[in-house]
């Protein structure tokens, strides 16, 4: 059922996928990786996507994004429901006016600078940690608020926060290893990388999104307790997937993301877990699971896992 054919019921948590390939989409330009070649030449059942984010709900009316990656625009054009409804200054208003970060990665950041002609301005969550790296590491925040106004909401992991209509969300810390590229964050700085765990409060269902995880801790893993789905990170299939392929010389782990394939991998990890609906997310140009006739992909669905494409609409 879409937000649409709703209209005229009640709603619980509507979730839109508006992208769900990892940095460089799917396929990435510069790649000639099977995945990649059997995208461009269709020569094995796949589909494109683009840099991964989503939209969230409470009633298919107001949405707020998480994550606004480089293709936002061709995302919110994809999605009537995003789609600007005339009023002052012609209609150019983009609706989703909030915006919540997982992280500052460029892949889920560069799309603020898109949304920079939005006539409220934006309304931004993000921790410390990633607003301190947008705007004296990146200087992206430092571009954006030259064209619009921003406000900052801090992200404190474990509080509850309201967005409305009964829709709020709690942030948890994600420990990461991962080399900080901008800043001077390292190590597990808290703050760096964050999960949400979004609740429609009207039914108590919840839903977890976290395209970025390096290791299931024990606090981590305590937030999948009770959800309804999780959204999680699908990047590798492999944990030495790009270096086989010649494309890094880092491992999965070493690039902040658990594989799923292999003992401690996210696929042993989540498959036992009585989760109504677990979707991998974020998933790179090189995984094996982009490609809907492959052994790995078989693996998953035995599993009783599934892999987000781009438009895929969830009801929670």
């Amino acid at each position: 059922m879409t937000a649409r054919a709703a209209k005229g019921r009640r709603i619980d948590m509507w979730v839109r996928v508006l992208g769900s390939a990892a940095g460089g989409g799917f396929p990435q330009w510069n790649c000639a990786c099977p995945p990649c070649r059997a995208v461009r030449d269709g020569s094995r059942p796949c589909r494109a996507r683009t840099q991964s984010s989503i939209a969230v709900s409470p009633d298919g009316r107001r949405w707020f994004l998480f994550n606004a990656s480089p293709d936002v625009r061709a995302q919110i054009e994809s999605f009537p429901a995003l789609h600007p409804t005339g009023g002052l200054g012609g209609g150019r208003a983009v609706p989703p006016q909030v915006v919540v970060l997982t992280d500052a990665e460029l892949d889920h950041t560069l799309g603020l600078l898109l949304l920079r002609e939005s006539g409220g301005g934006i309304e931004l969550h993000a921790t410390k940690a990633v607003h301190d790296t947008l705007y004296d590491g990146t200087s992206l925040l430092r571009t954006l608020v030259a064209y619009c106004p921003v406000t900052w909401h801090p992200v404190e992991p474990q509080a509850d926060v309201p967005l409305g209509n009964g829709l709020s969300y709690r942030a948890f810390d994600v420990p990461t290893t991962k080399r900080a590229r901008f800043g001077s964050g390292g190590g597990n700085g808290q703050g760096r990388v964050v999960g949400y765990r979004l609740t429609d409060e009207r039914s108590g269902r919840a839903l977890v999104y976290l395209p970025g995880v390096q290791e299931f801790t024990p606090r981590v893993h305590g937030q999948f307790a009770d959800c309804a789905c999780l959204l999680v990170d699908g990047t590798c299939w492999y944990d030495d997937e790009l270096i086989r392929l010649g494309r890094a010389g880092r491992t999965a782990r070493e690039m902040g993301h658990l594989p799923i394939d292999g003992p401690g991998g996210s696929l042993e990890q989540l498959s036992p877990l009585p989760v109504e609906r677990k979707i991998y997310i974020h998933i790179n140009n090189t995984n094996p699971i982009l490609l809907e006739d492959s052994p790995q992909r078989r693996t998953l669905e035995r599993h009783g896992m599934e892999v987000a494409a781009d438009g895929l609409e969830l009801r929670i």
